[in-house]
């Protein structure tokens, strides 16, 4: 059975998100015990990834307690309670650089299930 983790992660990478990379927040940030982050090369990419995660995420009966930025598709926040997923358009990731922010946080792993 998928992990919400893993479900999510592998919604992305259909969507064909670009270097993917989780977080592991735990003892870091009261926030999330994981951030994702992802990108995309334009607002309708950003759109659909953030769209397919949270369809995955609902399949597993976890539900967005926020999704924000949809709209706009430059920066799209969906938050799943333990899991907080970041989807950037590329050059929003790149002026915002989250991975410098919680460069203390460890990169963990993601085993796909394909």
């Amino acid at each position: 059975m998928l992990t919400l983790l893993q479900s999510v992660y592998e919604a992305i990478d259909n969507k064909r998100g670009e270097d993917i990379i989780v977080l592991n927040m735990e003892g870091i940030s009261p926030l999330a015990d994981q951030f994702i982050i992802t990108h995309a090369n334009s607002e309708r990419q950003v759109q659909a990834i953030a769209r397919e995660v949270s369809d995955a995420a609902s399949k597993l009966n976890h539900h967005a307690k926020r999704l924000e930025g949809l709209d706009g598709g430059r920066w799209v926040l969906i938050d799943l309670g333990d899991i907080v997923v970041h989807v950037f358009h590329r050059d929003e990731r790149t002026h915002y650089n989250l991975e410098k922010l919680w460069r203390d946080a460890p990169l963990m792993e993601v085993e796909m299930s394909q």
